[in-house]
């Protein structure tokens, strides 16, 4: 049977999970949340002192990482990812996590077990993946690729909004100041960094609605449609 890879790279807040799922609930395809991974190996690290006040504790964290597992739920109606048998949902979306999940991400034992569960979790049939590396790294030979952009000042104000939405207490200059840490330690670190494929079509999210991308991106896909 043949399957399709459709890999969605770009930088923090440019849309790349909304549209990633909008695309593959048009497509009938199933979508991988990336973020969403490295997300929860990060609030596994905090929750369990790996990450403390001197840094990372690498070897417990390591030792601790490679018992760990990614799932689907088996309610065949929805497909829920699990992270150690458990899902996760806002407490995966806190500063304190953001602030540290470009870290972790850098780290090469978690970038090498997640890899690995990405393409365990991809082995079902055709997918949307959204992430940092997955056009350069995951699945070099894609189908298709996009890389998403978008001025870090606009993509501070959409998680600042996202996060107030939520109940929480946010300074929107330090939303800021996380998007230009986290795109700096994503793009500059040695490890898979984050950098857009040569055949990767390039986006700019700024001034467009997701429904404006998204119809540009079926175009791509689908070009007779």
């Amino acid at each position: 049977m043949k399957t399709t890879v459709i890999a969605v790279d770009g930088f923090a807040s440019t849309g790349k999970s909304t549209l990633s799922k909008h695309l593959a609930d048009a497509l009938g395809f199933t979508y991988i949340d990336t973020g969403y991974m490295y997300r929860a190996v990060t609030y596994f690290a905090l929750k369990n002192a790996f990450i403390n006040e001197q840094g990372i504790e690498e070897d417990a964290f390591k030792k601790a990482l490679h018992k760990t597992s990614f799932s689907w739920s088996k309610d065949k109606s929805s497909k829920t990812m699990f992270f150690n048998g458990s899902s996760y949902g806002d407490e995966l979306r806190t500063l304190e996590v953001s602030s540290w999940v470009s870290k972790v991400a850098g780290l090469g034992f978690v970038r090498d077990h997640l890899v690995y569960q990405q393409r365990i979790l991809s082995q079902l049939g055709s997918v949307v993946m959204d992430g940092r590396d997955i056009g350069t790294v995951v699945f070099p030979d894609a189908d298709f690729k996009f890389f998403l952009i978008a001025d870090a000042e606009v993509r501070a104000k959409r998680r600042y909004d996202e996060l107030r939405a939520k109940g929480e207490e946010v300074v929107l200059e330090d939303i800021l100041k996380n998007v230009i840490d986290r795109d700096h330690q994503d793009s500059t670190r040695l490890i898979s960094p984050l950098k857009k494929a040569e055949d990767a079509l390039e986006i700019d999210t700024t001034n467009f609605s997701i429904e404006t991308v998204l119809d540009h991106m079926f175009s791509v896909i689908n070009p007779k449609a």
